[in-house]
C-alpha cells in the first residue's frame, strides 16, 4: 500500500499511538538535542514555573509525528513540515498521532497532522507535504 495511490482526500493514514511519555524519553532527548532546560527533566524546576511537573520538549513531540510516514520512506520523503504547538505534553501522557489527506497530486500529497493527548486535546497541529520520488 502506498501513500500515492491508496489514500484519498479526507482519509487518514493509520494512527500511531505512542507509549506513555517517560522521564527517560525526555532525558535521552535532552542529550540528543542538547536542550537541557530543566523543565524537561527536573520536577522541582518545572513547578517553580507553575507547571504541574516536567513537560516534553515540543520538538520531541514534533519529531515523533514523522512516525506516521516511516512506512512510506521508500516511495518519498517529507518535503515541507510546519506545526503550531497547542498544548503541553506531560510525563505519562499518551499521545496519538494523526494525518489527514488534504491534497493529492502526481508528485506529492499534503496532510494535516496532529498530536492529541489522552484527553483528546491537540498538543500539536500542523501541515506536511510528502514528496514522491521520481521514477
Amino acid at each position: 500500500m502506498t501513500v500515492q495511490s491508496s489514500y484519498r482526500i479526507g482519509e487518514f493514514l493509520p494512527e500511531v499511538e505512542l507509549e506513555p511519555v517517560t522521564r527517560i524519553d525526555l532525558i535521552k532527548y535532552a542529550g540528543a538535542s542538547g536542550d537541557y532546560n530543566p523543565i524537561h527533566t527536573i520536577d522541582e524546576e518545572a513547578r517553580k514555573l507553575g507547571l504541574r511537573g516536567i513537560i516534553a520538549h515540543g520538538m520531541w513531540t514534533m519529531g515523533n509525528l514523522s512516525k506516521l510516514f516511516s512506512d512510506y520512506f521508500e516511495e518519498g520523503y517529507m518535503r515541507e513540515y510546519s506545526v503550531r504547538f497547542k498544548g503541553m505534553v506531560f510525563l505519562h501522557d499518551v499521545i496519538t498521532l494523526r494525518a489527514e489527506v488534504v491534497e493529492t497530486g502526481i508528485d506529492h500529497a499534503r496532510f494535516n497532522v496532529s498530536a492529541i493527548n489522552q484527553d483528546e486535546k491537540k498538543v500539536i497541529d500542523g501541515k506536511l507535504t510528502f514528496q514522491f520520488y521520481r521514477h
